[in-house]
């Protein structure tokens, strides 16, 4: 063990007993590079954020320019600041009409937490409703959303008057629209991913989505999609959302916003938005949201996205995958575009196979929901021949299993 390791785990806080602990120099496009020399094929994306790829050269050029301007002046809301407009105007010219407001914050956790002050405020309403299996990020009010007993056990007691529906994929799509009818006149808001990530990467039927919307519009409660991983291109659409034909009344967004820098987003209509300003003054207030650095980061990783059509790529390398990893071992690969789970039915066997990929050069990660699957989430810019590349590790793990 490096001095470096040694003081890595003394002197940072762990989240796991036993981290990866790779000790990385270099990152760029696909690849990651440790302290020995050894490449990695990253099909992790730090969690659904690289979505342009490690180091794309526009935004290190941003960066670099913002630099020389200036960093952090003022807290969020007072000052012109030209990467914040920019950006926002970016964002909403990409969106439908009612989505023309946007408010940066740091995370996405902190984008979950602003939406439900919002909802709240709009509605003058206290229930706020998740998903069964869902996952929303890990301070309370998110915490209180997301459904998984592992994760809250320890926090309790979370906000009150908080309630989880059934997930409207298609193999509990009755039980679920039965659920829809807790949502009531009392109801705030529903926050939902589009895609379920941590759950194991599960797909909603088309028609539950309809009628979720329909149910919040009849009761007056506002929908929230969650958007911090499924959003800029990792679905094979901009924002998931696209593919279901429903729009939310508040988008939050998060990880490949920034373009690898740390920041989130809320976005909903100016009249909602302009409740924050007054009765109290100050309804949100973030000293580092928006900050400039983050802003040109994420404008130029916008602009790739489009410019270089990476969109498209990821919804033909996620088919690409998905032709690759065949095995029978392999019960399942669910997903849409690059946001992939490698249902391998057995965590023992997902742990084996992620360890043993990374001995070969392969970074993948596992979900901590659905400890019997594995993510495959690379960056668009992923190609042919590095899919087929980490298909054949992928598969030749498989292989080892059943000797």
């Amino acid at each position: 063990m490096s001095l470096l390791h040694a003081s890595f785990l003394d002197h940072l806080a762990q989240t796991s007993p036993h981290p990866i602990a790779l000790d990385i120099v270099r990152a760029e496009g696909c690849y990651l590079t440790d302290r020995s020399g050894k490449r990695y094929l990253d099909l992790v994306s730090g969690l659904a954020v690289n979505n342009v790829g490690h180091r794309h050269p526009k935004v290190i050029a941003a960066i670099k320019d913002q630099c020389d301007k200036y960093l952090h002046v003022i807290p969020y809301g007072e000052f012109v600041q030209e990467p914040q407009v920019r950006f926002a105007e970016k964002l909403t010219s990409l969106l439908p009409a009612q989505l023309n407001c946007v408010y940066f914050v740091n995370s996405g956790t902190e984008a979950i937490e602003a939406a439900l002050k919002l909802a709240k405020r709009c509605t003058e309403r206290t229930q706020i409703i998740g998903c069964k299996k869902s996952y929303h990020g890990s301070t309370h009010g998110s915490l209180s959303l997301t459904d998984n007993t592992n994760k809250r056990y320890r926090n309790m007691p979370l906000l009150p008057d908080t309630d989880h529906i059934t997930f409207g994929s298609t193999g509990q799509l009755e039980r679920a629209m039965f659920d829809l009818s807790r949502i009531t006149e009392r109801t705030a808001c529903v926050v939902v991913e589009p895609i379920q990530g941590d759950a194991g990467v599960r797909i909603p039927d088309q028609r539950w989505m309809n009628a979720l919307r329909t149910r919040c519009d009849e009761t007056g409660a506002l929908l929230v999609l969650d958007e911090v991983q499924t959003g800029f291109g990792r679905t094979g659409r901009l924002f998931a959302f696209e593919h279901f034909d429903v729009v939310p009344d508040i988008l939050v967004l998060g990880k490949a916003l920034g373009g690898g820098m740390p920041m989130g987003a809320f976005i909903s209509a100016r009249a909602r938005m302009e409740l924050f300003t007054h009765d109290p003054v100050l309804g949100h207030i973030t000293t580092f949201g928006g900050h400039p650095i983050a802003c040109v980061a994420g404008l130029a990783a916008l602009e790739m996205l489009l410019e270089e059509e990476l969109i498209a790529n990821a919804a033909r390398m996620g088919e690409l995958f998905k032709q690759q990893l065949v095995h029978p071992h392999i019960k399942e690969v669910r997903g849409l575009g690059l946001m992939l789970a490698v249902d391998l039915g057995d965590a023992d066997a997902v742990q084996r196979v992620v360890m043993g990929c990374l001995e070969k050069g392969v970074l993948g990660f596992w979900f901590l929901s659905c400890p019997e699957s594995f993510r495959v989430a690379p960056p668009l810019v992923i190609g042919n021949t590095e899919v087929v590349t980490a298909s054949k590790v992928v598969l030749a793990q498989l292989d080892a299993l059943g000797r």
